[in-house]
């Protein structure tokens, strides 16, 4: 039986759905669809029948929040590349383009600088630490099914430990996957060996008061522009995301001269789409650190592949990096798994797309 170990780190970032669909489009999408539906029905099993499962969220607390997302043009310019997404979308990925009216019947004091905006009813928001625990849950269902079958013999644990070096797991294991993000540059064996941008972000998270007398309608979409807002309820929103590349800071906390600045940057151009931002209220901020793939002639695309020749010493166990998926994570993250994962059971790096191993070459 083979022995993997998966070296993870999650951000505590919302991500949200909007990105121009490239050539295997279809195939990211269909495979990330499928893993949101396993997320969802797994933590609707373990709501029917609660286990003693430790987790870092409530189980009744929405993992995918599917009120759509609303896009609005900010210049001709990107009105053109908005439109041409739109005529050029997977035919199951609705994307209507509404005037200012309609838009303003969604969202109602939304302003919309080119009278032309582009609503995805089906698109969500994503709670990525809740998602990824949930794929976890359904993991270890998967293990207890296959365990009474035929097959039998599997096993799956999580374990929690520092580490400095990626020879520290040798002799354990029979292959370690390296998911660290920007934090695979802290591994003394890969620091400033992988062609990665760090990007900080940090989202500032407002409320509306209870005697504001106007709330977000429950229905409305989330809004996707310069900034985005992320709706969690009526009186409750969060907006992000500033950008700063080049940072060391990996602490998912905020001082309050970075929640100033941020808050700074963010509002003017919320309020620019949502004006009536400026009367919610800041209760606090949390960041994140994006490992961001390299530009190439081929565009930003993930690092994936072997690293062997990273970590010193003639050992058994096969190292592996998945890494870089950056802004389009949620996109790719499903057959990007699925073709590593091939991968390392068959220990066949040729089995990954070539553009994406090429970053060793």
């Amino acid at each position: 039986m083979m022995k993997v170990a998966l070296v993870v780190v999650h951000l505590e970032l919302l991500e949200d759905f909007f990105t121009h669909i490239h050539p295997k489009g279809a195939e990211c999408w269909k495979e990330c669809l499928k893993l949101l539906k396993i997320a969802e029905r797994v933590v609707h099993k373990r709501n029917s029948n609660p286990q003693n499962v430790k987790l870092e969220w409530n189980l009744g607390d929405s993992i995918i929040r599917r009120r759509g997302i609303l896009r609005p043009a900010m210049d001709a310019k990107h009105l053109d590349t908005l439109t041409n997404n739109a005529q050029n979308c997977l035919p199951f990925c609705k994307i209507e383009s509404i005037d200012k009216d309609a838009a303003e019947a969604l969202v109602p004091n939304m302003k919309v600088p080119f009278n032309s905006v582009f609503h995805m009813p089906e698109a969500v928001n994503i709670h990525p630490l809740c998602y990824l625990q949930a794929l976890f849950l359904a993991c270890q269902d998967l293990v207890e099914e296959m365990s009474t079958s035929s097959f039998g013999g599997k096993e799956l644990y999580m374990h929690r430990k520092s580490i400095d070096r990626l020879c520290d797991f040798e002799g354990e294991y029979d292959a370690v996957i390296v998911c660290l993000g920007a934090k695979a540059d802290l591994l003394s064996e890969l620091s400033g060996r992988l062609p990665l941008r760090t990007c900080r972000g940090v989202i500032a998270h407002l409320q509306l008061p209870d005697n504001s007398g106007e709330t977000y309608p429950d229905h409305s979409p989330s809004i996707l522009a310069d900034a985005w807002l992320a709706i969690q309820g009526p009186q409750d929103i969060f907006v992000g995301s500033t950008w700063e590349w080049k940072s060391r800071n990996y602490s998912s906390d905020v001082s309050a001269e970075e929640a100033s600045t941020a808050l700074g940057q963010l509002l003017p151009k919320a309020s620019a789409i949502y004006p009536k931002i400026m009367d919610w209220s800041f209760v606090g901020a949390k960041a994140g650190i994006r490992a961001m793939p390299p530009l190439t002639s081929l565009g930003s695309l993930p690092v994936l592949g072997r690293i062997d020749d990273l970590v010193v010493g003639n050992h058994s166990c096969k190292y592996w990096f998945f890494g870089g998926l950056g802004a389009r994570g949620l996109l790719y993250h499903g057959l990007l798994g699925k073709l590593m994962a091939q991968a390392v059971l068959f220990n066949d790096e040729t089995l990954l797309p070539v553009e994406l191993t090429s970053w060793k070459r």
